[in-house]
C-alpha cells in the first residue's frame, strides 16, 4: 500500500467504513496490491485436494494441467472484470448489485452470496482445523470430540480476530503472508513432488472428456474464480477512480493463478502415492503422511496458515453481505455474528457428518449455480454503465435511483432466477440432481456454465429496449451521520 492512509483504514485498527462508498479523500492503494490479497487467498492446501480429485476421475498429467489452468485462470478473469466495478462505485460487490437488481430485488442474490461465504468459512476453518488437531496429535493428544471442537474453536477466534480488523490489516497479512507460507509452501511442494510415482504417472491414459475432463474443469472453476466472483469489489473498492481496470483485472488474475496451478498440480502427482485422497476423510493427515517426519510442525503451520489466509477474506466479505441485507449494526459485529454460524457448521462437518469430500462438491456445484447467474447480470450490467449514483447505493426508499418497481428490478431478477432454474435443471452433484442432467450432464455438472449464459442473453434481451444508463457521474458519498452501518 502506498502512501499515508485514511483514518477510516488502518492496519491493526478496526476499520471504520461499513458498505457506504469510499470518499475520494479515503482512497489509496495500488492495483498490484491485489495480488497479494488473490495469492495469499489461494496457497491454501485445498489447491492439493482439488488436483486429487482430478486424477481421482480419470484424468492423466497432460489433462490435469489443462483443467488447473484453465479451471483456476478463467474463473479468475471473471472475478478480476468484476472487481472494476468496486473502483467505479467505491462500495462492496453486493451493494453495489443494488444498481442492477433494485434495493430490495438485491436481497435474494445477496442471501445467497451469503451462504456461499459462510459455507466457505466452514469448509476453511474445518480443513484448519484438521491441521491444527494434527499438531495436538504430535503432542501425544487424541483427536476425540473434545479435542477436535478446541481445535475449532482455536481456528475460529483466529479468523474472527483478523476480519474485525478490517481492509488494510487484511491487505497487510494476505501479504505477509504470501511470503512466509508462500516459501514454506515451495519446500512442502518440493518434497510432496519427491513421493511422485512418476511411471505410473506417465503411463496414465487420458481420461474422458465427459465424465473426466467436463466434470473437473465444472468443478474447479466452481471451487476456485466462482466462489469468489462475488467478493473481488469488496477489495477493489478503496482504490483510486484513476486506477487502471485491466491492471485491477491482472493482478487479481495473476495472484490467484499461481498457487492455485502449483498446488493443484502437485495434487494430481500425489495421488499416484497417495491412494483416496480425494475421499479422505481428513485430506490434511492424509497429504502430511507423505512427508518426512521433520517436516510435520512446519507443514501443518503452513496449512493452517494458508487457510486462516482464505477464510479471513470470507469473513470479512460475509460481513458486509449481512450489511447489504440491511442488517443496523456496525460491520465489525457482522465478523461476530458470521464467526457464531461458522463454528457451528464446522462442528456439524466434523463431529456429526464426519465426511469432508461429499458434502464439498455438492456445496462447490448448487452455490455456484446461483453464483454464476448474479455474476451473469452483474457483468451485463457493467457493460452498460461506467459509473454508480453512490448516494442511491445506500439510500434504499424510493428516492433511489435503484429503487425501480417497489424496489425491485424485475427484468434483473427474472433473468437471475431463470439462470438458477435452468443451471440447477442441468446440474448433478452428490445431493441433488436435475430432471436434464442426463448425458454429458450426468457425468459434468455444466448446469452454472449454462445458467450463466441463460441469465446473461436473458438479461441483455430484457434490457435492450430500455438499457441501464451508461457514464453515470458518481455522487459524493453520504456523510458519515447518514450511514448506520459505519462504527
Amino acid at each position: 500500500m502506498s502512501g499515508q492512509l485514511p483514518e477510516s483504514d488502518r492496519v491493526w485498527a478496526i476499520e471504520l467504513n461499513g458498505i457506504r462508498p469510499i470518499a475520494e479523500a479515503e482512497r489509496h492503494g495500488t492495483p498490484f496490491e491485489l495480488f497479494w490479497v488473490w495469492f495469499a487467498a489461494n496457497i491454501g492446501i485445498l489447491g492439493v485436494i482439488y488436483g486429487a480429485i482430478l486424477t481421482s476421475l480419470g484424468l492423466n498429467l497432460w489433462q490435469s494441467a489443462f483443467v488447473a489452468l484453465v479451471g483456476s485462470a478463467g474463473s479468475f478473469a471473471l472475478v478480476g472484470v468484476l472487481s472494476v466495478a468496486g473502483k467505479w462505485g467505491g462500495a462492496p460487490a453486493l451493494t453495489l448489485s443494488r444498481a442492477p437488481f433494485g434495493t430490495r430485488g438485491n436481497l435474494g442474490p445477496t442471501l445467497v452470496s451469503w451462504i456461499s461465504l459462510v459455507g466457505w468459512e466452514t469448509v476453511t476453518v474445518v480443513t484448519a482445523a484438521y491441521a491444527f488437531l494434527g499438531l495436538l496429535n504430535l503432542a501425544g493428544i487424541p483427536s476425540d470430540t473434545f479435542w477436535t471442537v478446541i481445535s475449532l474453536v482455536v481456528v475460529a477466534v483466529l479468523v474472527v480476530l483478523f476480519g474485525l480488523l478490517g481492509h488494510a490489516t487484511l491487505v497487510w497479512l494476505q501479504r505477509a503472508a504470501t511470503y512466509i507460507f508462500g516459501v514454506l509452501t515451495l519446500v512442502i511442494v518440493a518434497l510432496l513432488i519427491g513421493k511422485t510415482d512418476w511411471s505410473a504417472v506417465l503411463a496414465a491414459k487420458p481420461g474422458p472428456w465427459d465424465s473426466g475432463v467436463l466434470a473437473t474443469l465444472s468443478i474447479i472453476a466452481a471451487g476456485t474464480g466462482i466462489g469468489w466472483a462475488n467478493a473481488g469489489a469488496d477489495y477493489a473498492r478503496y482504490l483510486p477512480r484513476q486506477a487502471s481496470g485491466g491492471a485491477i483485472a491482472g493482478w487479481t488474475v495473476l495472484g490467484a493463478t499461481l498457487p492455485l496451478f502449483v498446488l493443484i498440480m502437485v495434487g494430481a502427482l500425489l495421488s499416484s502415492n497417495v491412494k483416496d485422497l480425494a475421499s479422505s476423510a481428513n485430506p490434511i493427515q492424509a497429504i502430511g503422511n507423505a512427508l518426512p517426519a521433520w517436516m510435520a510442525v512446519p507443514y501443518l503451520l503452513t496449512a493452517i496458515g494458508g487457510l486462516l489466509a482464505e477464510a479471513d477474506l470470507s469473513i470479512y466479505s460475509s460481513g458486509l453481505n449481512l450489511l447489504a441485507m440491511g442488517f443496523k449494526i456496525q460491520r465489525y459485529k457482522t465478523v461476530l455474528v458470521d464467526g457464531v454460524i461458522m463454528v457451528g457448521g464446522s462442528i456439524f462437518v466434523m463431529v456429526i457428518a464426519q465426511n469432508f469430500f461429499g458434502p464439498f462438491e455438492s456445496f462447490l456445484q448448487l452455490l455456484a449455480d446461483g453464483l454464476a447467474a448474479w455474476a451473469a447480470v452483474f457483468l451485463v450490467d457493467m457493460a452498460l454503465r461506467r459509473g454508480y449514483d453512490e448516494a442511491g447505493l445506500v439510500d434504499t426508499g424510493p428516492q433511489s435511483p435503484y429503487y425501480y418497481t417497489r424496489g425491485v428490478h424485475w427484468r434483473a431478477v427474472a433473468a437471475w432466477a431463470a439462470g438458477i432454474l435452468v443451471g440447477l435443471a442441468f446440474t448433478t452433484s452428490p445431493w441433488f440432481s436435475g430432471p436434464l442432467a442426463v448425458g454429458v450432464f450426468a457425468s459434468s455438472s455444466l448446469g452454472y456454465f449454462i445458467g450463466f449464459t441463460v441469465s446473461a442473453l436473458g438479461y441483455w434481451a430484457l434490457v435492450a429496449a430500455r438499457p441501464a444508463p451508461r457514464g453515470v457521474v458518481p455522487a459524493p458519498a453520504p456523510t458519515d451521520a447518514a450511514d448506520p452501518t459505519r462504527s
